[in-house]
């Protein structure tokens, strides 16, 4: 009856040590404001509490035991030392031990139980699962992803640090080259069916804003100002899958986003970027490969005719991950149409200027061939081709942009052939050569061919698995009849400090020397102000960059 009892005792500490826990969890959920924070408290606080608990209950436990045991002992003693006694005697001797050990017992429980509810219930505890089940799902839901680099550099002439770059050429090799503060912020949120299970579809929402500021100072009056800070919404958009059982993997979309973008990252070039505003399918399984189908539309705001602000639509289809020699293949295909008219402008009074801007089209077309996790890294190889309307598929990340309209939009042309490499054989050295052809013409050559032919190749040697050497070389060669031709080289040293020993491991910290060089067909159109009548510069200082 003792070991009943006593075990009662004990189960009813527990249940109510339990509703203790219950309702400090279930107070600290309702203080809670953010939601990672109410999770990670109410976690502790419930961990803390049962373990003081779970240490009370086993001192009182071990003390009833010892209480029992004693008692027996002494039971025993007593029956040794009144051998003789009768067996009713016995009995009234073991009763009275129980009776006094069961109340010192309850004495001892009762200590502890009058701070509790005697018949705790267990609707709070539910209720406190299903908060934590609330708060999880909410923080699994949200992503938060983004890009930023800063820093300050200056010139050896005391100024500011500028960038080198080759006139005509839409990139510059960026390590140590970079003079503004720049960063995407990523907001998504997997509205339904976050975990993509196969029985539903599943939604998300995506945002990201874009900020650009000069690395002056780091409060400028308006974006108007020299050096002022710029921001834009360079991403809303929305997609779904799981629509179809026949294609679960298809994605659908509308809104505005980076669409599908190749890049380069030591120059900082994007060979094929048709971002803008649409919707579309992407991921359809074609058997034999996955493809993409999307309409894709920008406007000119600034140029107005009878029809409205001028505008430029694409019809963009893609094919990609098509298995074949030497790695995986793939195509794209964008057909492109601009709608033109009469603008009308006043530039004298009473009078008007009647200017017609023809209606263009256009096609682009190329191939890409990929080989993944190769040697460490990968190989990429692009050859694409476009004219009119849809000649414009590439450059400085920029998305889809509507050159200013001309009787010779139509003549627009770019063929263009970009090769990168990434390898990384081990983890105490890696290196990313590129190379680049373009020739191109339109209104901004002047409807001559403008050439760029650049080439460069980055290394990076890991001292530590925190320290680490990187460097890069580029060379540059540009040419467009009657407005210059030349070359610009530009080196840069880098130590950093990296996360880890990965090529791409990002955060980094670092300091840079960068040194560039240019013939005298360049003179005056590089190094700004500070190197306007040199052929050579020299700039230093700190960065920060970090993707997540």
């Amino acid at each position: 009856m003792f070991s009943e009892k006593a075990g009662s005792v004990s189960q009813s500490i527990k249940i109510g040590l339990v509703f203790i826990a219950v309702m400090i969890c279930a107070c600290s959920l309702a203080q809670g404001q953010d939601t990672e924070q109410q999770l990670q408290l109410l976690k502790q606080q419930y961990e803390a509490t049962t373990k003081e608990f779970e240490h009370r209950i086993s001192s009182l436990e071990q003390q009833i035991e010892k209480e029992r045991a004693a008692s027996n002992q002494e039971k025993v003693a007593d029956v040794q030392a009144n051998g003789n006694a009768t067996t009713g005697h016995s009995t009234l001797l073991t009763q009275e031990g129980e009776r006094k050990v069961f109340s010192e017992s309850n004495e001892v429980g009762a200590r502890f139980q009058g701070q509790l509810p005697s018949e705790p219930t267990y609707d709070l505890l539910r209720e406190a699962d299903n908060e934590i089940a609330k708060l999880q799902e909410r923080e699994g839901s949200f992503e938060f992803h983004g890009y930023f680099r800063s820093g300050f550099g200056l010139n050896s002439r005391g100024g500011q640090q500028v960038a080198f770059a080759a006139p005509g050429a839409q990139a510059k090799y960026r390590l140590g080259n970079e003079t503004e503060t720049y960063a995407e912020l990523i907001f998504v949120n997997n509205w339904v069916n976050p975990d993509h299970n196969s029985e539903k579809a599943w939604f998300r929402s995506e945002v990201l804003v874009e900020a650009n500021t000069s690395n002056s100072e780091d409060f400028v009056p308006s974006p108007s100002s020299t050096g002022g800070d710029q921001y834009r919404l360079r991403e809303a958009f929305v997609q779904a899958g799981n629509i179809f059982e026949s294609q679960p993997n298809a994605k659908f979309w509308a809104g505005e986003r980076y669409y599908r973008r190749q890049h380069i990252d030591s120059n900082d070039f994007f060979t094929l970027d048709m971002s803008g505003y649409g919707g579309g399918v992407e991921d359809l399984n074609v058997k034999f490969g996955h493809a993409a189908v999307a309409f894709i539309g920008v406007a000119r705001p600034d140029v107005i005719t009878q029809n409205g602000n001028l505008t430029t639509s694409h019809i963009d289809a893609r094919l990609y991950d098509v298995k074949g020699p030497l790695g995986l293949w793939g195509g794209w295909f964008d057909y492109a149409t601009s709608k033109g008219g009469q603008t009308t402008s006043a530039s004298v009074p009473g009078s008007s200027n009647v200017t017609n801007i023809p209606s263009a089209n256009g096609f682009a077309y190329g191939i890409r061939h990929q080989r993944l996790e190769w040697h460490g890294g990968y190989h990429t190889l692009m050859v694409q081709y476009g004219t009119g309307a849809a000649s414009n598929f590439s450059g400085p990340g920029i998305g889809m942009t509507i050159p200013t309209p001309s009787l010779d939009t139509a003549e627009s042309k770019q063929f263009l052939v970009t090769e990168q490499v990434v390898l990384q054989p081990n983890d105490k050295f890696a290196v990313m050569p590129i190379f680049l052809f373009q020739r191109m013409k339109n209104l901004n050559t002047n409807n001559d061919w403008m050439q760029w032919v650049s080439f460069g190749v980055r290394p990076e040697v890991f001292l530590t698995k925190h320290v680490s050497l990187t460097g890069d070389c580029g060379f540059d060669h540009t040419n467009l009849p009657g407005s210059y031709e030349g070359w610009l080289r530009k080196c840069t040293f880098a130590p950093q400090i990296g996360a880890d020993r990965k090529f791409f491991g990002r955060p980094v910290l670092r300091v840079f020397v960068t040194y560039a060089n240019w013939s005298n067909g360049f003179r005056g159109l590089v190094g700004g102000v500070p190197f306007e009548n040199q052929t050579t510069g020299l700039t230093y200082g700190v960065q920060a960059e970090h993707w997540w």
